[in-house]
């Protein structure tokens, strides 16, 4: 997942200070040395790491601090705040030609997941800015790439403009941006050609084609796996092409945060999206706050909405939360609740956005194994099975049956009648809580009721059952 590595040496760190009731300077110089060689392992650049440091430790230092209240809990605040000052400090968003047509040039360097990214940003402001796109096929160089382009639209069901491999990047450039205005597409999104940024005809070719379209944008891909060399490519695209934003990708396996964290700071190029998957649908806005404190393990509650309201139909949600609370939750309607969590993206991803989770799940192996086995299991099941949960949970031929049918275990199908009967209890004591003394306290104590998990087989591994 992202940034795991750095997120836990820096949590590690931080645990020097918190908890503390006072704080001297000594615990501050021990704290930062260790966050010092947590960046630096984790590929930031060392500009970025020696004034990051810099600047935490000098407010750290400060008497309000080491005399104040919660001084741990104030330290880790500095830390969130600078984290989020080198990312960019806000959100940053595209810059729209509202009246006609917006123009976004993709660019970057071969294997950064361009042409993908391409798709994935079509797909998104089609959703959330109501815009009708089109995708511009400029790549006549990479074998395939056009089709791939094409076969991306496909999926998406966004038209591509191509015309093959024998005319020229700028031409087609050109009669695209005509054909955009001439049936009613007000965003087209040209995916140019990967290339070496040393590479001087490939670079000028750009320049020709950002000359013909005028973008509004021009978004460089980066892939975050390439840490702090991500800013070497983005410094020279820059110099030629006056870069509006970068996308990093593939960011959901960069355990370390190299790019994400030195890309600003050096460039000046703000961070607009991040690619958090090989889905089409699996791209986020980039916020660096929230980020800040994914990396800190406060959870990210926001994105968790965002996540929520995108792909969960609040009537349905709505309806299953009243089951729950009222006591009639059966198979059928736990089908659709783990159909409704498939749809947010990663188990472990998703609950690495509650606050606190991260901490719980420390060592904990999220199988997503874990959602398929239960599909099966409640496959299995008759029409009367799925409606009447007590058919399953009286009857042990029933369960066997269950079992032989979905190739689990019969513990694998007590272990979801207990998960039920739990999640079912929870929510209907939270139902029963009057709503004007309903708090965080009173949410927590029934929730803490949950299943928890479970240790699996070896020694210190765990899992999560459902």
């Amino acid at each position: 997942m992202a940034f795991d590595n750095l997120s836990d040496r820096l949590q590690m760190s931080l645990r020097r200070v918190t908890g503390k009731g006072r704080l001297t300077e000594n615990d501050i110089e021990e704290m930062m040395r260790e966050v010092r060689l947590s960046l630096l392992e984790a590929d930031v650049n060392f500009k970025v790491v020696k004034s990051f440091t810099k600047e935490v430790k000098e407010q750290a230092m400060g008497e309000r601090i080491l005399k104040g209240l919660n001084p741990g809990q104030q330290v880790v605040k500095i830390v969130h705040d600078e984290l989020k000052k080198i990312m960019g400090d806000k959100a940053e968003p595209l810059t729209l030609n509202l009246m006609g047509v917006t123009s976004i040039m993709m660019v970057g360097l071969q294997g950064a997941g361009k042409t993908t990214t391409a798709g994935k940003l079509a797909m998104h402001l089609r959703k959330n800015n109501n815009l009708k796109p089109l995708l511009v096929a400029l790549d006549i160089y990479r074998p395939a790439a056009i089709e791939q382009l094409v076969t991306i639209g496909e999926q998406l069901s966004i038209p591509v403009f191509e015309l093959g491999i024998l005319s020229k990047p700028v031409v087609i450039a050109k009669k695209a941006l005509e054909y955009a205005k001439e049936n009613g597409y007000n965003l087209i999104i040209a995916d140019t050609a990967g290339r070496l940024h040393i590479d001087e005809n490939m670079m000028n070719e750009l320049v020709e084609i950002k000359n013909v379209l005028n973008p509004q944008e021009i978004l460089l891909t980066l892939d975050s796996m390439t840490g702090q060399d991500a800013v070497n490519v983005a410094s020279n695209f820059n110099e030629t092409l006056n870069v509006t934003g970068a996308i990093l990708t593939k960011l959901d396996g960069d355990t370390r945060g190299g790019a994400a964290l030195s890309l600003r700071q050096i460039t000046n190029i703000p961070i607009k999206f991040m690619g958090m998957g090989e889905k089409l649908d699996q791209i986020e806005v980039f916020h660096p706050e929230r980020m800040a404190s994914r990396i800190l393990g406060m959870g990210d509650v926001l994105s968790l909405v965002d996540k929520v309201t995108e792909n969960i139909d609040e009537d349905d949600m709505m309806g299953l939360m009243e089951k729950m609370m009222s006591g009639k939750f059966n198979y059928n309607d736990f089908l659709k609740q783990l159909k409704m969590i498939k749809r947010m993206g990663s188990l472990g991803g998703v609950m690495k956005l509650i606050p606190g989770m991260n901490k719980a799940m420390k060592g904990a192996n999220v199988d997503e194994k874990q959602l398929v086995y239960v599909e099966a299991i409640i496959g299995s099941m008759t029409k009367a099975e799925r409606k009447n949960t007590k058919l399953i949970a009286q009857s042990s031929s029933r369960r066997k049956r269950v079992a032989s049918g979905s190739g689990r275990s019969v513990s694998e199908i007590n272990r979801l009648i207990q998960s039920l009967d739990q999640q079912a209890s929870v929510m209907k004591k939270m139902g029963s809580m009057d709503p004007s003394k309903m708090n965080a306290t009173n949410a927590m104590g029934a929730m803490n009721q949950m299943p928890q998990k479970k240790k699996g087989k070896g020694k210190n591994k765990k899992r999560f059952r459902y």
